[in-house]
């Protein structure tokens, strides 16, 4: 009998039964390959190991009849690595051993597991007033991490929470790359600055999606020229400016006011002196616009002063305003006009005036009731001379000229007397009405109704 010893001369051999890939990622435990190993050797030389590289999140786990399964350890994230090579060496017990290698490569496919990323949390762009429509003023920036659709990232403005905004009608975003326009000309006087939202999606599904807020700040143009608020420039009611003949030099005669409605240095404004009557007489300062006496006042010096005033702003290019002053040489200032006085004399002054301006109201009362008494009394001396007139009609005596004869005689009997009752403030000659006085005489049973009949009659009343 002959017994052939066996030699390890037969490498270990890998068969792959299954193998799945790519696998997706964030998937739990999941079995990529199942395989089997055989070796033609027997005893030690037939027996086997196999493994893997230490590094890779992946293990491998023995079956029956030398079937293993490659299997991960837990989730994968593409993102980290999105692919895998595995190297799955056999080795068997033999001296010398002998070893085969089997690579196996894993691909990791994507999950819509990330959103969009925006490259700033916040953007701040800056546009100046007065901008062309549909200008290009800056961009926003997001990416996606996943892959494919997963990865194309769209972008849309979020309305403005108040709603005070007409965001829609300022500014509009490309929807691919995310640059956004201004879509009106903007005012840096009505508007300084407006943010908005900015929302990225990606295209997965479910779709994914992250916010941006961006600032747009708008930058002031040297549009708008000096506005001079005093004195007022509107031509119907010039402002005249008194400036007593005694004022000392500097003395303050007025101040021109004046605002630009621009910001920085664009609203810095200074004054000049252009033209005036007589040019030695005034100065300006430039910087607050104040008009002083340069020198005394001379008697030669015209009583109309015409100052005409620069208004420049210091802006590039510069605008500027003209302001016109009419200033009056005056006389009858008192000193305590001219002067800024101490308080303590400031006080007695005022109390001084008090008991002027009392002591006016006192007179101007005590003459008004004069007044009033005088014009009673001349009131009643009027009345009485009214009635003395009256009681001449009633005494026998030739009949005045402008009064009617009833009797046709020129005299009026005892039975056509009349009583006078005369306006107030008439003449003599005018009167209101005349009532015939009866006078009392024996009566006669016969004759009474006739006396009665004839008083009747005679009632006349005149205007």
């Amino acid at each position: 009998m002959v017994q052939v010893i066996d030699l390890n001369d037969n490498p270990p051999e890998l068969t792959i039964s299954s193998l799945t890939s790519p696998i997706p990622e964030n998937s739990p435990e999941i079995v990529i390959a199942v395989f089997s190993i055989s070796d033609l050797d027997s005893g030690e030389n037939g027996k086997m190991v196999c493994s893997i590289q230490d590094d890779l999140p992946f293990v491998l786990k023995p079956s029956v009849d030398n079937f293993y399964t490659l299997t991960t350890e837990g989730a994968l994230d593409r993102e980290s690595k999105a692919e895998y090579n595995i190297t799955i060496t056999v080795s068997d017990l033999g001296s010398p051993r002998l070893t085969s290698e089997h690579n196996i490569t894993v691909l990791i496919s994507d999950v819509n597991d990330n959103s969009p990323v925006f490259t700033q949390r916040a953007y701040k762009l800056y546009l100046q007033e007065n901008n062309s429509p549909a200008l290009h003023i800056g961009s926003v920036s997001a990416s996606d991490r996943d892959s494919g659709i997963n990865a194309q990232v769209t972008y849309s403005l979020l309305p403005p929470e108040t709603g005070d905004l007409p965001l829609f009608s300022y500014i509009s975003i490309n929807s691919d790359n995310g640059h956004l326009y201004a879509l009106r000309s903007l005012d840096y006087e009505a508007i300084q600055a407006f943010q908005f939202t900015v929302r990225a999606v990606d295209g997965g599904s479910p779709s994914l999606s992250s916010q941006a807020v961006v600032q747009v700040l708008v930058e002031d143009e040297n549009d708008n020229s000096p506005f001079v608020l005093y004195p007022l420039q509107n031509g119907t009611a010039p402002c005249n400016d008194l400036v007593p003949r005694a004022a000392e030099p500097g003395y303050l005669v007025t101040k021109v006011v004046a605002v630009d409605r621009d910001w920085g240095q664009n609203s810095w404004l200074s004054y000049q002196l252009v033209k005036a009557t007589d040019p030695g007489l005034f100065t300006l300062f430039a910087h607050n616009g104040e008009v002083h006496t340069a020198r005394p006042i001379s008697d030669r010096d015209t009583i109309k002063q015409k100052l005409l005033v620069l208004v420049k702003d210091n802006g590039q290019p510069p605008l500027s305003t003209m302001a016109t002053l009419n200033v009056l040489l005056v006389d009858g200032f008192s000193e305590p006009y001219m002067q800024f006085p101490a308080a303590p004399k400031e006080q007695v002054q005022t109390d001084s005036l008090t008991t002027y301006l009392v002591i006016s109201l006192a007179s101007v009362s005590f003459l008004f009731l004069v007044s009033v008494i005088m014009f009673i009394a001349i009131q009643l001396w009027k009345s009485k001379k009214n009635a003395t007139d009256i009681s001449r009609f009633t005494s026998n005596g030739p009949f005045p000229g402008h009064l009617v004869d009833v009797s046709r005689t020129g005299t009026l009997s005892q039975s056509y007397q009349y009583e006078v009752c005369l306006a107030s403030g008439s003449e003599t000659s005018e009167f209101k009405f005349l009532k015939p006085v009866v006078p009392i005489l024996p009566t006669l049973q016969g004759n009474e109704n006739s006396i009665e009949n004839s008083a009747l009659r005679n009632n006349f009343c005149f205007n």
